[in-house]
């Protein structure tokens, strides 16, 4: 490929894009949206549920069993769609309580490349990291973004597991990271959002440093952004996390409110909803935060900006983020942040928010206390966490150095003697 090529062919892979909830989603939406402005052309090829795209941006549907869909979960199958093999072996791992999206992806992806790859410069995989990409890696020049490593997520889910079954469920469920960890350090071009994510990737996958790019997420300002006419609410805390998820750290942040509540009055606005009888559930009963405790479920962009603009202040009590989207998001909306230091969220929010120690309910408390009982502390905080984001995390940005590495990528790729990198090794 020449270098002066300006505009490129991306083919952007995504085996799950959820738009209304969970990163993935966001990044690839926001991501092609931002290269198409640059002048390339760009293919999102994602499984479902599928993202919200610019119209600039083509959508490549690549069907499967969508077995996770909540309007037919875990449905069993016919005979027809269980013929093809790739069908029976996600229906295969997920009836062994598995994760098989990012593996039977991959290899769907494969197949589309294998037919339709002549139309592309670069392939950009989120995250599957499945042999299938390794494969298409064999063929032309492909990049990864890694957000954050799994392994994080692995390690603290079999923490909380509390008995012997427990673990092993949750080791199985996260028995794809086997694969990825195998397959990551042979492509040429890591893409991760955060230096915290590059250091802990590197190590915890064995991937040289210098196969980086650092490429921060970047928040839609012209959506998150502060709201005329609206009050903040005395007392109101939102939080944005996927509830039952011990990553996310809500269960320290539902102690800080039960010890606060004690001499401040409060309500906890939850932006999503836990399982029934969860951890997340039974914890506010027991703690008898019910009647302070609201679960809003899957909320629209419009109306989740509302619910930052009523909020007194915005936590986010996660153990680990390779970036922090809901960080940055509140950041926008002018909401005053409270956040732990957990992985890369101290990157994010910098001296425009309130940081304590992760997995630590009495600093969440002391600082809740302080936002709350200082609101011209507040207000500086709102005005300086929207300064930093305007002026730190655009997708602009974003797209300009993911072009780097694609670029990189592509001379690399045909500079190389040979033109494939080398077979995942063998490892956990």
């Amino acid at each position: 490929m020449p270098k002066d090529t300006k505009c490129l062919q991306i083919c952007l892979l995504s085996y799950r894009s959820n738009p209304h909830c969970g990163g993935q989603g966001v990044y690839v939406a926001h991501l092609s949206r931002a290269l198409a402005r640059l002048g390339h052309r760009v293919d999102v090829v994602s499984g479902p549920p599928y993202p919200e795209l610019d119209p600039a941006v083509r959508l490549v549907r690549l069907a499967s069993l969508d077995l996770y869909n909540p309007k037919a979960l875990f449905r069993t199958p016919g005979p027809a769609e269980l013929a093809d093999p790739i069908n029976f072996m996600e229906w295969a791992g997920v009836c062994s309580m598995g994760f098989p999206e990012p593996f039977t992806f991959g290899l769907r992806a494969l197949r589309y490349i294998k037919l339709c790859g002549h139309r592309y410069h670069v392939v950009h995989d989120n995250q599957s990291l499945s042999y299938g990409i390794w494969a298409i890696a064999r063929r032309m020049p492909t990049v990864a973004t890694i957000h954050h490593p799994i392994t994080v997520d692995r390690r603290l889910a079999v923490a909380a597991a509390g008995s012997f079954w427990g673990k092993l469920k949750q080791l199985r469920w996260y028995s794809f990271i086997g694969m990825q960890k195998r397959v990551a350090p042979t492509l040429g071009q890591i893409i991760t959002v955060s230096n915290t994510a590059r250091n802990d990737i590197s190590r915890e996958f064995h991937i040289p440093p210098e196969k980086f790019t650092v490429a921060p997420n970047g928040i839609d300002t012209t959506v998150f952004r502060p709201q005329a006419g609206i009050a903040r609410r005395p007392g109101r805390i939102i939080v944005t996390n996927s509830a039952d998820t011990p990553l996310k750290g809500l269960g320290y942040l539902l102690k800080a409110v039960a010890r606060l509540s004690r001499n401040h009055p409060l309500q906890l606005v939850v932006v999503g909803q836990p399982k029934t009888n969860g951890t997340i559930a039974t914890m506010v009963r027991d703690l008898g935060l019910g009647h302070l405790v609201e679960f809003t479920g899957r909320l629209d962009q419009a109306e989740l900006v509302r619910q930052y603009a009523r909020a007194a202040v915005a936590v986010v009590p996660s153990v680990y983020e390779g970036f922090g989207l809901p960080a940055g998001e509140a950041m926008a909306c002018a909401t005053p942040l409270i956040s732990t230091t957990g992985g890369a969220l101290a990157e994010v929010v910098g001296d425009a928010g309130l940081l304590v120690p992760p997995a630590d309910s009495a600093a969440l408390a002391k600082a809740l206390a302080t936002i709350l009982d200082n609101p011209d502390l507040a207000a500086r905080l709102g005005e300086a966490g929207r300064k930093r984001i305007a002026g730190e995390f655009t997708w602009e940005k974003a797209a300009l150095k993911t072009e780097a590495a694609y670029r990189k990528a592509i001379c690399d790729y045909f500079r190389a003697p040979q033109n494939h990198p080398g077979t995942p090794s063998q490892g956990a």
